[in-house]
């Protein structure tokens, strides 16, 4: 039932538990009852971070005594009571009618007038400090709102630029009649509330100037690993309401927190965002706000600095810091920011509780995972480490949302809050546009359904009534395939896991699927490839960058000249996503070591690279030729390992992750590797500097048979077995006609591998195997703990059957 309290409006004061209206500097975290989440919040961060540097717009919020007050003013419990009598949010016309209903009768009944005059008064104090008529956001604030297990985001109205007493009043009266829109009255349904028992607050917020500038949301968490080491960011032009609406693709951003605590810049990721449009004033008069084009020069330019960047995640880290501390646990933030284009000023507008990753369990690791291959449709940003299928429906206007049916999958441009009805019958979702914080990726995580969201067109290209499966299980790319394709649930309650007699570390190439393997049990990166982020993220050969000018083949210049755009220096291209990408799996398994191979394309290999043909000699056998160590100092490629090096240095001491152990790979000599070290120290990577480890790969007999010479220049090994095995038994892994004979298991490899083992360690020195062999074979992994190696690093889908493996008696 309602709470009805007799009152005499007149006697109120700002003190008073009657009170009607309340600045928000006299508002707290405590006060949620009074003034709901979003307003309480504000307050908060007013009173306790503006001396932290957090910088929050002032303003006033009505009391949810104000909203019961005009509820029992006008006898409206009654009434609405009535309306709801028959309420089923499960059909979708009654739920739209009733709602209709309700709204229309708040709109139609006028505020009381001592409510009037305390909103006016409010707002003209706002109006004596900045400028008559000044400019504000009109916010709803739900009493349960912003808890830690129920968001309540986007469920009620929100009006931005609002300028005088008569817009302000107005704005107010239709933020009281969203308590109950469509998807509010289903959203408390499906959480257990009862309506009457909500009341509303509205918040009158001082406006950013971010028209001018820029918005976007961040969280204090990765929202889709639960990585509680990263801050997300995304920005794009504009007000914020197109990146929260998904009606945009924003940039998006990473940052390591820890490090960044510390005083470094752990920018480790940057993704360009279309930003195709942004909301604006409308200067005209006939609406609050209008959307218009973003001009294609600001497209492909970020929306921040990045400094701007790593004051937000500074921010992030002080705003978790403080409610953690105040909730008495660990609490991660879903924060809203906006720009000043004015002033050029940062700003937090409203910051709540996360509420999906932060109430799961971690004890249980789910993985998900295909069993055959099918014909790719569409590909998006995922959202949820998890696969759906079902019948595509899709979706272009909400007035068809009645269409939708249990169980299959929406399709459309975008959501927002009036699709909620459907969502949560949805068995996975696919949008044209958004980014991975926009209403449809929040809702999808809330729901536990998987999500690809900033498609660009699958609307247009998934048939509607197509059987497809929607699959965002294998890293931040998410896939919608043809049919329903066979896929297994695997679930693993880690509390359960018993220690290993050595180090389990991981093989990790793919940074999207970093943070996601870091959750499994493990003692580091014990080899991290360079190859993958290469090939895959860079694609441009590194002498293709550094001698762009001299390029000869016409198409791959222009290829190149567009993935660079961003560069005025095009070698910086490689520096920064190479750095990044190795940034990001440092930075997910931080402070645990992370051991990083530097390049080891053969010949064949860097000439498949864009421009790769022109710097690449054609070798009969790559596999023995020039690669590895031999190239870094050779002057037909030191200069494209200087670029290397330059990452390597950026990962280190610019992000702080000394975590990152650098690795040489296919080192013949002891000569040579004093070659390489010598070339790395040219480039600011010297060994024992800045804690500085370098290991050595063991793949080459002449690496085991000189261990205690190479053991002078290096401070460990990795074994690679696959090069160890084919070198030992002289055969080609690649060739068919001897492929058989290919076994990490012969004797003579194994006893290769001991007799490694003992000298490195004799000699004080540590070493470890990142090679197949014991991802393949238990039995393998075995004799390697029996001989005394110090770590085994596995493919990630061996890791928890190796560890099981190695207990056993």
């Amino acid at each position: 039932m309602m709470v009805s309290t007799t009152v005499n409006p007149q006697t109120v004061n700002q003190n008073s538990p009657q009170a009607l209206v309340l600045p928000f500097e006299t508002v707290s975290i405590a006060d949620i009852a009074i003034v709901g989440g979003k307003n309480a919040s504000l307050g908060e961060m007013i009173q306790q971070l503006a001396n932290k540097g957090v910088k929050v717009p002032t303003g006033f919020a009505t009391t949810a005594y104000a909203y019961r007050y005009f509820i029992e003013n006008a006898g409206l419990e009654k009434k609405l009571r009535e309306i709801f009598a028959d309420l089923d949010v499960e059909d979708v016309d009654n739920l739209r009618e009733r709602g209709k209903q309700a709204r229309g009768l708040m709109l139609q009944t006028s505020f009381p007038k001592e409510l009037e005059d305390a909103i006016a008064e409010a707002y003209q104090q706002m109006c004596y400090q900045y400028g008559a008529n000044t400019d504000v956001a009109v916010r709803s604030s739900a009493t349960a709102e912003d808890l830690p297990d129920a968001s309540f985001a986007g469920q009620q109205e929100t009006y931005l630029n609002v300028h005088g007493l008569k817009g302000v009043l107005e704005a107010c009266h239709k933020c009281f009649a969203s308590i109950f829109t469509n998807r509010a009255i289903s959203y408390r349904q499906i959480k257990g509330f009862d309506h009457f028992n909500v009341a509303l607050s509205v918040g009158v917020q001082k406006m950013v100037r971010s028209d001018l500038a820029a918005s976007g949301v961040m969280f204090s968490i990765d929202t889709e690993t639960g990585f509680k080491d990263a801050a997300l960011i995304t920005a794009a032009y504009g007000l914020g309401e197109n990146v929260v609406q998904g009606a945009v693709n924003p940039d998006e951003y990473l940052v390591f927190k820890p490090t960044l605590q510390q005083g470094y810049r752990p920018l480790i990721k940057k993704q360009l965002g279309t930003k195709e449009i942004k909301m604006v004033y409308d200067l005209s008069g006939s609406k609050l706000t209008k959307n218009i084009p973003v001009s294609q020069c600001d497209r492909v330019a970020f929306a921040l600095t990045d400094d701007e960047i790593l004051q937000l995640g500074r921010w992030a880290c002080v705003i978790e810091e403080h409610y953690s501390k105040v909730r008495g646990t660990y609490t991660p933030m879903d924060i809203e920011w906006a720009k000043d284009g004015i002033t050029q000023e940062l700003f937090i507008v409203q910051a709540r509780p996360e509420t999906v990753q932060s109430q799961k369990s971690h004890n249980i690791l789910r993985s998900y995972k295909l069993l055959a291959k099918g014909n790719e449709l569409v590909t998006g940003s995922a959202v949820g480490e998890m696969i759906g299928q079902g019948k595509a429906r899709v979706i272009l206007d909400i007035s068809q949302i009645n269409q939708f049916q249990e169980g299959e999958v929406l399709v459309t441009n975008r959501t927002d809050p009036d699709w909620e009805p459907i969502m949560k019958k949805a068995s996975a979702i696919v949008t044209n546009t958004g980014g991975r914080v926009c209403h449809a990726a929040i809702i999808a995580r809330e729901m536990g359904i998987p999500a690809i969201v900033g498609s660009g067109n699958a609307t247009k290209v998934i048939p509607d009534g197509q059987e497809i499966t929607v699959s965002c299980a294998n890293g931040e790319t998410g896939r919608v395939y043809q049919g329903l394709i066979p896929y297994q649930v695997e679930e693993i309650a880690l509390e359960k896991l018993p220690p290993t007699p050595t180090k389990i570390m991981m093989n990790v190439g793919n940074p999207e699927e970093a943070f996601s393997l870091s959750a499994i049990p493990n003692d580091g990166v014990g080899l991290a490839r360079m190859e993958f982020i290469i090939a895959n993220q860079i694609k441009v050969h590194p002498l293709a960058l550094v001698h762009f000018d001299k390029l000869d083949d016409s198409f791959t210049k222009h290829t190149i000249a567009e993935l660079t755009s961003q560069y005025g220096e095009k070698t910086q291209f490689f520096v920064d996503k190479l750095a990044a990408g190795i940034g990001t799996i440092a930075a997910a398994f931080y402070p645990e070591p992370v051991i990083v191979r530097l390049s080891d394309f053969k010949s064949n290999e860097y000439a498949n690279l864009l421009g790769g043909k022109q710097f690449e000699p054609k070798e009969e056998n790559p596999m023995i030729g020039w690669r590895g160590a031999s190239r870094y100092y050779d002057e037909r490629y030191r200069e494209g390992f200087a670029l290397e090096c330059q990452a390597m240095k950026k990962v280190r001491d610019e992000m702080g992750l000394k975590n990152v152990i650098l690795m040489v790979p296919f080192c013949r000599t002891p000569q040579e590797g004093k070659r390489v070290l010598a070339e790395m120290a040219c480039h600011g990577l010297v060994r024992g500097e800045n804690d500085l480890q370098v290991y050595v790969m063991c793949e080459l007999p002449s690496n085991v048979i000189l261990a205690a010479e190479f053991s002078k220049i290096f401070d460990g090994f990795s074994i690679g077995s696959n090069d160890l095995t084919q070198l030992t038994l002289g055969l080609d892994r690649d060739s068919e006609l001897v492929a058989h004979l290919f076994d990490e298991r012969d004797e003579a490899v194994k006893q290769m591998i001991a007799n490694a083992i003992h000298t490195v360690k004799q000699n004080g020195r540590k070493i470890g195997i990142c090679g197949q062999a014991p991802s393949d074979y238990p039995e393998f992994a075995r004799f390697l703990v029996n001989e005394g190696i110090d770590s085994i690093s596995l493919n990630p889908d061996s890791v928890l059957k190796t560890r099981l493996e190695l207990n056993k008696n």
